[in-house]
């Protein structure tokens, strides 16, 4: 009796931890790290330096990070995708490891560091994953170099700043803003300039992009607009009008997850990238 009181105390007490974990969609987990490179290294590209990783063999998919972010935060979908295609990473302009120049941060200026890192690698076209700032820019060359884009996972990304939450409510995207100043401190070229990098950054947030319907109308390439439910940046009727307006988009909301999910369900996120990306 006594070992099954026990028993039934180890329960409840389960039960009740389980009650009281907080939903993960208000966690940020850790940044992941990248597994081996097949190649990797500094491209120059735009009078700059793009620092970039490729892994696997097959169809070329390009994974584009978030503004503030780098590349490390693909490390949980990288090893999956590379089973079965060639993937490639890079750290955007003056993020991570990359380097940037005087020229102000632009959505367009970004996509052309993007298709200048294929042309690099001399990749005519390939598949872009991109989250927040690098599914703008999936869309941004969706729109002026479809002939580079083969399809699109654009998760938690905007049309316009309208479409943009007011981000300094959310504490886990304050965190995010945070570890952010850790890594850029760690890994950037320029470590001491955090504060000029985000005051940049968030010029660029307030005023990028600007896609008119037409644009948006305009897209062929095959598109799933994406986000969470529980998204701390981006408002659902945007991520809903862009899904409306680019044809035979597909519209995809991840549940119980945040603009983090890849970090917080990636077993989820990726069974969502696998299986857009295997349907088209």
């Amino acid at each position: 009796m006594r070992i099954l009181n026990l028993a039934l105390c180890l329960l409840v007490s389960l039960v009740a931890g389980t009650a009281h974990a907080e939903p993960q969609w208000l966690t940020l987990p850790l940044t992941p790290t990248l597994p081996k490179a097949e190649a990797s290294g500094l491209a120059p590209v735009n009078g700059i330096k793009i620092w970039y990783a490729t892994f696997g063999k097959g169809d070329p998919v390009v994974l584009l990070h978030g503004g503030l972010a780098n590349s490390n935060y693909w490390g949980h979908q990288v090893p999956v995708l590379a089973e079965r295609y060639r993937v490639i990473v890079m750290d955007s302009r003056g993020h991570g490891r990359s380097t940037r120049d005087a020229r102000p941060y632009g959505y367009e200026l970004m996509a052309s560091d993007v298709l200048g890192l294929m042309d690099f690698l001399k990749i005519p076209k390939a598949a872009v994953v991109g989250w927040s700032d690098g599914a703008i820019l999936g869309l941004e060359i969706a729109i002026r170099h479809p002939a580079r884009l083969t399809k699109l996972f654009a998760f938690a990304a905007n049309s316009d700043p309208s479409g943009v939450k007011d981000i300094a409510k959310s504490p886990v995207f304050t965190a995010f803003i945070a570890r952010a100043r850790k890594e850029y401190e760690a890994l950037s070229p320029t470590p001491g300039q955090y504060e000029s990098f985000l005051k940049q950054i968030g010029k660029m947030w307030a005023t990028q992009p600007n896609y008119t319907a037409a644009q948006l109308n305009g897209i062929r390439t095959p598109t799933w607009i994406v986000d969470a439910d529980h998204d701390e940046a981006i408002k659902r009727e945007n991520t809903e009008y862009m899904a409306a307006q680019i044809p035979d988009s597909g519209l995809l909301i991840q549940p119980e997850v945040s603009h983090f999910s890849f970090l917080q369900d990636p077993v989820q996120f990726n069974e969502n990238v696998l299986h857009f990306l295997a349907r088209h």
